[in-house]
């Protein structure tokens, strides 16, 4: 058949096709097997991805637990990324039952795909951040609580600073689990439980050095955990009997005492650099997280000033925030406030430091000191402002807390939201204050909210206050 005949015929329209010879068909021509051949390869590529899809779901289960596992030998910091999955089944036409899995990342201390943490250390940070109602409604600004009260080890944001003062001893080798080594601590309660639990949990003892003027359950908890507990006098920081210098001097001693080849270790977290640094990794990062970064004012006591100071280098160093004001909340009694008002602790009579005082006069425990420790000079420049407290006003806020917000408090916590209250009437109305819940008010009960009792604002009139700034003494705050 002549060349154009085929080429006129390959053209015909499929309705009109004929014979071309012999017994030839249309099905014959170029232009049908491309067709035929592209409807093939479909057809086996929607099968070929079907059956990769039943496959899927088990490589990708393996390849995560055998991340998880490498993960969970490396010491970290206070968590690792790992996935979670939302599961959902049906059925696959040709392979059964296929496992798809929606996977996003989430910061926690779980160990393997399974939704567990690693100890009771996975128990710490990522606590929520809590609408304060009633403070928000009374000052037209938005009031926001990090819930620190709820990290599961210690009930403190001294939690954080315990977990990286003792992996940092461990990584310096200065901590060396079940070989009998003792971390010792001065503390006025809180570092004491977070340090006394986690000891225990990481194979350590513990012994505490407490002032005898704190609350007795502080030192009855500490003794159920298991921790060696010296009450001892209060004293001024200069003299060898301070709570923390015998803490120094019991470890120093360790080795002589005991002979068995355990080591003394001082945890110092007045002085150690793990503390701020705690809260430069887990706590700032987490208020910037959940706050989108949107934050006028961090509202925070100070003791050995790692939070305030930590959140602070975070907030302004790492991620810029400086017009977010950093204020300092600061009981009756301790110097602080005057080191960030006017620059110096005492009087101009007195040559700063070199007063001998007793314990700071308040009855706030954990905030409040009259010395510059390495953790608050790390941020002091850093602090713009500074509220002084009153015992009254610290108790009347822990009241109101319960009767609006059924928020149950210690006394740092109370004096981090009077502080709050104060800075949030210096701003404009709708700014966004962040403060600490910081500690419950279940280790204050036989000083804090026995006072509470004593001046009467447990009785049905004292509860029934609806004037905040009336109930806390600041009517000239009011907008």
């Amino acid at each position: 058949m002549p060349i154009h005949d085929l080429l006129q015929a390959s053209w015909l329209p499929s309705a009109e096709a004929k014979p071309v010879t012999g017994g030839a068909k249309v099905l014959d021509h170029p232009r049908v097997y491309g067709t035929v051949a592209l409807t093939a390869a479909f057809a086996a590529g929607i099968l070929v991805t079907l059956g990769f899809k039943d496959c899927y779901p088990e490589l990708e289960n393996r390849y995560q637990r055998r991340r998880n596992r490498n993960l969970s030998r490396s010491n970290g910091d206070f968590g690792v990324v790992v996935p979670t999955a939302n599961r959902v089944h049906r059925e696959s036409l040709i392979f059964g039952p296929v496992r798809l899995e929606d996977h996003e990342e989430v910061t926690s201390n779980i160990n393997s795909s399974f939704d567990w943490v690693e100890g009771i250390e996975g128990c710490i940070g990522n606590t929520p951040l809590v609408h304060i109602r009633s403070l928000s409604e009374a000052t037209g600004c938005i009031i926001l609580a990090k819930a620190e009260l709820l990290n599961g080890a210690g009930g403190s944001p001294k939690d954080r600073v315990a977990l990286n003062m003792i992996q940092d001893a461990e990584e310096r080798g200065l901590l060396v689990p079940g070989r009998g080594d003792t971390i010792y601590e001065g503390t006025v309660g809180s570092t004491g439980i977070s340090l006394a639990t986690l000891a225990r949990a990481k194979g350590y003892k513990c012994h505490i050095c407490m002032p005898n003027d704190m609350a007795i359950e502080k030192s009855q908890l500490l003794h159920h955990l298991g921790a060696t507990v010296e009450r001892v006098n209060p004293a001024p920081i200069t003299s060898p009997d301070h709570f923390v210098n015998l803490a120094r001097r019991r470890a120093r001693e360790h080795e002589a005492a005991h002979g068995d080849g355990s080591v003394g270790f001082f945890a110092d977290q007045f002085e150690s650099t793990a503390n701020y640094t705690a809260h430069v990794k887990t706590t700032g990062p987490e208020i910037y997280r959940q706050t989108g970064g949107q934050l006028d004012a961090f509202v925070a006591g100070a003791g050995t000033g790692g939070t305030i100071a930590g959140v602070a280098k975070y907030l302004k160093e790492e991620k810029n925030l400086w017009d977010t004001r950093v204020v300092l909340a600061d009981p009756q009694g301790s110097g602080l406030y005057n080191k960030i008002r006017h620059g110096v602790m005492y009087s101009s009579t007195e040559r700063e430091g070199t007063r001998r005082r007793q314990q700071v006069d308040t009855i706030v425990e954990g905030i409040g000191i009259n010395r510059i420790t390495e953790n608050f000079e790390s941020g002091r420049v850093l602090i713009d402002d500074a509220v002084r407290v009153t015992d009254e006003q610290a108790c009347r806020m822990a009241r109101w807390l319960v009767e609006h917000d059924g928020i149950f408090c210690g006394s740092s916590t109370a004096v981090n939201c009077v502080a709050a209250v104060v800075t949030a009437m210096k701003l404009p109305k709708g700014s966004r204050v962040v403060t600490l819940l910081c500690d419950s008010g279940n280790r204050h009960l036989s000083k804090f909210w026995k006072q509470i009792g004593d001046m009467g604002l447990e009785n049905d009139t004292q509860a029934q206050a609806e004037d905040l700034f009336a109930e806390l003494g600041l009517e000239e705050l009011k907008r």
